[in-house]
């Protein structure tokens, strides 16, 4: 569910990202459709075995969704100089990039598009698509075309990130970025409330004891803040739970596993947190964006997110990036997970498939080129020094890490805990914002009404989730 760049609309809307970014069917833009016989991309190439790279003689055309807008200069100027560079070692190849106005990916854009069979060639979709995207028959199986001749860095990348675009053995696609939740923090409210912002809190117990202090502040200063509308509640209650072990689905994937000690834990905090202790702030209902707003103007002292938010905070509400900090999630037992990928469509030419890899390997799965070339970020005044994404792992980690910190426009200190104290990822459950939808009402119930009984609003939501599970 998310990127500040591309996943807000999941969060916050398929609900939103997150939650925002949303989460019904999560989408991906683009709505038009490739002709698969144009410039001699037809399968007819001298050398036909898929793990060989591209024939540089035969000539392919090459459809890209989710180019950046005429309102993002700067990425689209580094697209465009992407395109360019790429072309020097595939003059033979044509990327035609595909923008669309408003937010990337919409849910029923995206829906809409696999059902039409009408996505480009390589089309953009978040680490939760790709049931949607098979169920569509919509995805191009790429096991066959992906090794470390066309993908160098392929053992570098983290296998958790390849992990979400494959089933069965089979991969269908290539990453663009990942993430993992945290504590996001204000230092400044931190520091004026006696806490060491170089600290965050580690557990929950501690972020409830600093969230009392952060409110004591007074002014309308609210400790800690969560989302319990648009989806973004389900989202971040799904959070919670996994930051202590425990889950929201069953292994089996067809069954609600929330309605435990574990489920119970994470709502009596938070009702103890909102009605006991005053530390939540009196606004509630709030989705994705709201509380980005509250912590950029110093009115909210911590909440979960990914690093990615503060960008959104810098660039969209004029937030400074020295007034924020990260640790890792309270409880440290696991974070929800998520990210970015393009797929490849299902029915192109080999040709096509193997400048689709290309394409893709240059721009995002190479260590200081495209989406890494940190250098260039900086000199189009792009932010540089956030932890996520990082896909790397080994040598490539170390390279790109060191890149990240020289040519850095934020105080990457400030993110320490976070790097330093790394949680295992868990992907999102299945039927992801359908779920999260529903857990709405729980995070609403306890966070609007003191006398909520927790063990109603938690069965009542696992009878509802089990419905949506049989529904697959």
């Amino acid at each position: 569910m998310r990127t500040a760049r591309f996943r807000r609309t999941r969060r916050a809307g398929a609900v939103t990202l997150v939650s925002a970014l949303t989460l019904t069917a999560l989408a991906a833009c683009g709505t038009s459709s490739s002709n698969d016989g144009d410039d001699n991309g037809s399968g007819n190439s001298a050398n036909s075995d898929p793990a060989a790279p591209l024939d540089p003689k035969t000539k392919v055309t090459i459809t890209i969704d989710c180019m950046p807008p005429t309102a993002k200069a700067a990425e689209l100027k580094e697209w465009n100089e992407d395109v360019k560079e790429f072309n020097k070692t595939y003059p033979n190849v044509t990327v035609q990039g595909r923008s669309t106005p408003g937010q990337c990916l919409e849910p029923p854009r995206f829906t809409a598009m696999l059902k039409a069979k009408s996505q480009p060639d390589v089309f953009y979709t978040y680490f939760t698509d790709l049931a949607q995207v098979l169920d569509n028959d919509g995805a191009q199986d790429i096991s066959a075309y992906v090794n470390d001749r066309t993908v160098p860095l392929l053992k570098d990348i983290d296998p958790d990130v390849l992990g979400s675009l494959k089933q069965d053995g089979k991969l269908y696609g290539l990453p663009t970025s990942n993430y993992r939740m945290g504590l996001l923090i204000n230092r400044k409210l931190f520091t004026e409330a006696g806490l060491d912002p170089d600290t965050p809190p580690a557990t929950w117990e501690d972020v409830r004891a600093a969230a009392r202090k952060i409110a004591a502040l007074g002014g309308g200063v609210a400790g800690f803040g969560e989302y319990s509308a648009a989806n973004t509640g389900g989202w971040h209650f799904t959070a919670q739970v996994y930051s202590l072990g425990g889950d929201v689905v069953d292994t089996s994937g067809k069954k609600a596993a929330f309605n435990d000690a574990v489920g119970k834990q994470v709502a009596q905090n938070l009702h103890a947190m909102r009605w006991e202790d005053d530390s939540m702030g009196k606004t509630q209902l709030l989705k994705w964006g709201d509380l980005q707003k509250q912590i950029a103007t110093d009115k909210l002292g911590m909440f979960l997110a990914a690093p990615d938010d503060v960008t959104y905070m810098v660039q969209q509400l004029g937030a400074k990036y020295e007034n924020f900090g990260m640790g890792p999630i309270p409880g440290g037992k696991n974070t929800l997970a998520g990210g970015n990928n393009y797929m490849i469509k299902k029915g192109i030419s080999p040709d096509k498939v193997k400048a689709a890899v290309a394409w893709l390997n240059f721009k995002f799965t190479t260590v200081g080129k495209g989406h890494y070339d940190w250098q260039r970020a900086k000199a189009d005044g792009l932010p540089v020094g956030l932890p996520q994404p990082n896909l790397w792992l080994n040598e490539s980690k170390a390279k790109d890490d060191a890149a990240r910190k020289r040519y850095a426009t934020m105080p990457v200190e400030n993110f320490k805990a976070f790097m330093d104290n790394p949680v295992p990822g868990k992907a999102e459950p299945p039927k992801a914002q359908e779920i999260y939808k529903v857990l709405d009402n729980v995070m609403s119930g306890i966070l609007t009404n003191k006398d909520a009984d927790i063990d109603k609003l938690l069965s009542t939501a696992e009878t509802q989730v089990n419905q949506v599970l049989a529904t697959q």
